[in-house]
C-alpha cells in the first residue's frame, strides 16, 4: 500500500510539472500591442541623422528591453517597451518577410492582439503625389510577380511591359482591411505636415510648374507597388498603373517601395492581415527628373544618396519626410496604445 501511495504521489508531481510548465511559459510572454517595422536606419538608432526608425525609436522604445531574434536580420535587435516593439527588417521583400516571420515566431512574445505597422520612405507616382506626402496604404501589389518583357523585345506600340499571370494571385497583391484603413485615415488625414522651399522649387522645375506637383504635401490614401528592384521611368510607371487596375485595388497607385506586399503575405499566413497598417512617406518620384537618367543617377561612381541634403532626386526633403511620417504614425500608435483605434 505504501509503495502505491509513493508511486501515485510521484505521478501527480510529474503530471503537475507537465501541465504547469506550458501555463508558466504562456504567462511569462511579453504582450506586444503594436509592432513597428522600419526597413533601415541611416546611422545609429538615436542621436544622429534620422532614417526610418529613429523618431519612433526615441519616442517609444528607447531604454526599453533589447532582444536578439533568431533568424532575423544580422545585427538588428528587437526593442520592446510598454507594449510597443520595433524591429528594423532590412530592405527588400526577402529580408522583410524573413525578419517578420522570425519576430512573430519568437515564443517570448504574445502577438495575439498586435497591430503591425510598416513604416518608411517610398517614391511617389507621377501625377498623384509630391515629395513629402504621407500615405495611408489600402492595398499593396507585387511588382515582380507576373511576366516582364524588355520594351525592345515587344512589337511597336506597347506602352506596358508587364503581363498578368493569375497563377501568382494568392501572393501578388494584398487588399488591406478597409474598415481599419478607413479608421486610420480618418484619424490622421488632417495632420499638418511640411515641405521645404528647395523641394518645392525642385518639383516645380521637374514638372514645369504643374499644379499637382507644386501643392503642399498632405496625408493621402493610396496603393503601393513593391519591387525588389529600384526602378524609375515611364514604362514602369505605366506597368504600376496597370497592375493596380488589374488587381482591383480600392485606391489609386500612389507609391513604389520594396517591402510592403511581402509583409502582407506573411501576415495573411499568420491570420493577421486584418491588423496590418502601412504608413509611408515620399522622398522621391517614380520617374526621372531634371535631366537625370538611369546611367547618370545609378552610376556606381556617383553618390546618389536620398539622405543627402543635395540629393539630385530628393532635394532636401528626406529628413522632413521622416518627420512627417512620424507625425502621422505617432497618432496611430498612440490610438492603438489607448485602445481608441
Amino acid at each position: 500500500m505504501k509503495k502505491t501511495v509513493v508511486l501515485f504521489s510521484s505521478l501527480l508531481i510529474i503530471v503537475s510539472t507537465l501541465v504547469a510548465q506550458p501555463m508558466s511559459e504562456v504567462q511569462s510572454k511579453t504582450e506586444v500591442k503594436v509592432l513597428i517595422l522600419p526597413k533601415f536606419e541611416v546611422g545609429e538608432m538615436s542621436g544622429d541623422f534620422p532614417g526610418e526608425a529613429q523618431y519612433y525609436f526615441d519616442a517609444y522604445v528607447k531604454n526599453g528591453e533589447v532582444y536578439d531574434i533568431d533568424g532575423g536580420f544580422q545585427g538588428n535587435k528587437l526593442y520592446v517597451k510598454d507594449g510597443v516593439a520595433l524591429y528594423v527588417t532590412g530592405m527588400g521583400k526577402v529580408n522583410t518577410a524573413v525578419s517578420l516571420q522570425a519576430v512573430l515566431s519568437d515564443d517570448r512574445f504574445d502577438f495575439s492582439d498586435c497591430y503591425v505597422m510598416s513604416t518608411g520612405c517610398a517614391g511617389s507616382a507621377k501625377d498623384y503625389g509630391v515629395m513629402g506626402d504621407v500615405f495611408v496604404i489600402t492595398a499593396t501589389v507585387d511588382y515582380d510577380l507576373g511576366h516582364h518583357a524588355d520594351i525592345r523585345d515587344l512589337p511597336e506600340g506597347y506602352e506596358t511591359t508587364w503581363f498578368h499571370d493569375e497563377g501568382y494571385d494568392s501572393s501578388s497583391y494584398k487588399i488591406l482591411d478597409q474598415e481599419l484603413a478607413g479608421k486610420v485615415y480618418d484619424l490622421v488625414k488632417d495632420v499638418k505636415i511640411e515641405t521645404t522651399p528647395k523641394t518645392k522649387a525642385f518639383m516645380s522645375a521637374a514638372f514645369d510648374g504643374a499644379e499637382w506637383a507644386t501643392r503642399d504635401p498632405k496625408v493621402l490614401r493610396g496603393t503601393t507597388v513593391s519591387g525588389d528592384n529600384y526602378w524609375k521611368g515611364v514604362y514602369d510607371h505605366a506597368n504600376a498603373l496597370l497592375m493596380v487596375e488589374t488587381y482591383g485595388c480600392p485606391d489609386p497607385y500612389a507609391l513604389t517601395e520594396m517591402e510592403d506586399v511581402a509583409l502582407g503575405v506573411v501576415l495573411d499566413r499568420y491570420g493577421m492581415l486584418d491588423r496590418y497598417i502601412i504608413i509611408r512617406d515620399s522622398v522621391n518620384m517614380d520617374v526621372f527628373m531634371n535631366g537625370a537618367t538611369a546611367a547618370s543617377l545609378w552610376d556606381p561612381e556617383f553618390d546618389s544618396s536620398l539622405a543627402s541634403e543635395d540629393s539630385v532626386e530628393a532635394a532636401d526633403i528626406f529628413m522632413t519626410a521622416m518627420e512627417n511620417n512620424y507625425k502621422v504614425g505617432a497618432v496611430v500608435v498612440d490610438a492603438i496604445l489607448n485602445d481608441t483605434l
